[in-house]
C-alpha cells in the first residue's frame, strides 16, 4: 500500500508540481481557516489520547526506529491519499449533487472507517474496534475539511501527524493479536 500510494504522489508531483501542491492547498491562499486548523490539532490530540490506552501504541508513540522511519512515509502518503479519496473526491462529489453538509461528513467518515475493517482480517473484533475508530476519525476530518473552506492542507497534517505517531504501535499490537473491541 505504501508503495502504490508513493507511486501516485510522487508521479502526481512531479508530472505538475505546481498543480499538485495547490489540489492539496498548500500553494494558494486555501491552505485552511484558523478555526479549521485548532480543529485538526484537537483532533490529533483526542484521538492520540485515546490510542495510547493500547500498551503497544503507547510504547511505540514517540520511538524513533526502523519502524517508526517506514511510519512516517507511510503516514505521508496516506495522508495526502485518503484525504484526497475520503475528504476531497467523496465530499466534493457530494457536495456536487446536492447532498447537505451533514450527509457530506456521514458519508465521508463511514467510508473511510469502512476501508479501516480490513484490521480485522486476523480478528474481527480489531475489525469492528478500527471502523468504530476510523469512522470518528473520518467524521472528524470531515469537520475539519468542512471547516476548512475544503482545504486538505489541515486534513493532511492532522491525518499524517495520528499515523506517524499511532501506527507503528497498532501494527505490533495487530501481529501479537492484542486489537480487540474498543
Amino acid at each position: 500500500m505504501i508503495f502504490l500510494w508513493g507511486s501516485f504522489v510522487v508521479v502526481s508531483f512531479f508530472s505538475d508540481p505546481m498543480g499538485f501542491i495547490s489540489y492539496l492547498g498548500l500553494a494558494n491562499s486555501n491552505s485552511g481557516t484558523a478555526v479549521s486548523w485548532v480543529l485538526a490539532l484537537l483532533v490529533v490530540i483526542l484521538y492520540c489520547c485515546s490510542a495510547v490506552k493500547i500498551s503497544e501504541v503507547k510504547y511505540y508513540m514517540f520511538r524513533m526506529d526502523r519502524l517508526k522511519v517506514v511510519a512516517i512515509f507511510a503516514a505521508v502518503f496516506a495522508g495526502i491519499m485518503e484525504e484526497v479519496i475520503y475528504r476531497k473526491w467523496i465530499m466534493d462529489y457530494l457536495n456536487s449533487h446536492d447532498f447537505s453538509i451533514l450527509w457530506q461528513i456521514i458519508l465521508s467518515g463511514f467510508a473511510f472507517g469502512i476501508i479501516h475493517f480490513m484490521w480485522g482480517i486476523k480478528n474481527i473484533k480489531a475489525g469492528i474496534n478500527a471502523f468504530i475508530s476510523a469512522s470518528l476519525l473520518g467524521i472528524a476530518l470531515a469537520i475539519v475539511y468542512a471547516v476548512s473552506e475544503r482545504s486538505l492542507t489541515p486534513c493532511i497534517v492532522a491525518h499524517s501527524i495520528i499515523t506517524a505517531l499511532i501506527e507503528p504501535g497498532l501494527l505490533i499490537a495487530a501481529k501479537k493479536d492484542k486489537l480487540g473491541y474498543w
